[in-house]
């Protein structure tokens, strides 16, 4: 048995075949942990008619794209409080693509409100936005969580069956993202 220390406090014991030695970078090289950590998440779309009864309602889940693991990456290097800027809206829109890793922006953007909340739980956070009447109207199938009232950081997208959203409807989502 040899003893191969990995940090100050973590030391692994580890059986290496008979005459074979091995320098701790290689053992490091070989020894690498994939920790799975994934960030996904999961939307509700409701939308309510004028008179406030809730005509459609589902959940899909999204792509938290290449752009938004950059984000989550600087936000655990951050030295100020608000840099990079915490995502605070959301927009709905009519592009039909599946989400894919290099989207930036939505397909067709029809709407973009300010969050009206950002709850964290352990290793979730949940949005909310509701998009008014008059706010992104017409047969929309894609949302997304920025951090800007106008393009900035996409965090993730999502694309879903059509809801089509008449002047006077209202829709509400709430996204959760979890990392784990």
């Amino acid at each position: 048995m040899n003893r191969v220390v990995i940090s100050k406090n973590i030391t692994q014991i580890v059986d290496l075949p008979h005459g074979k030695s091995q320098n701790k970078g290689e053992f490091m090289n070989e020894q690498l942990i994939d920790s799975g950590v994934k960030a996904k998440g999961m939307v509700k779309i409701t939308k309510t008619n004028q008179f406030g009864e809730v005509t459609q309602e589902f959940e899909v889940p999204n792509l938290v794209v290449a752009v938004g693991k950059i984000y989550i990456a600087g936000k655990m290097i951050a030295e100020a409080a608000d840099v990079p800027t915490h995502m605070s809206h959301m927009a709905i829109g009519t592009g039909t693509a599946s989400p894919a890793d290099a989207d930036t922006a939505l397909g067709t953007q029809t709407g973009r409100v300010l969050l009206s909340g950002a709850l964290q739980e352990n290793n979730s956070i949940t949005y909310t936005a509701t998009f008014p009447a008059g706010t992104g109207t017409g047969a929309i199938t894609e949302a997304g969580i920025f951090n800007a009232s106008v393009s900035g950081t996409m965090l993730c997208r999502t694309v879903f069956p059509v809801v089509n959203k008449q002047a006077g409807d209202t829709i509400a989502v709430t996204w959760k993202v979890t990392v784990n």
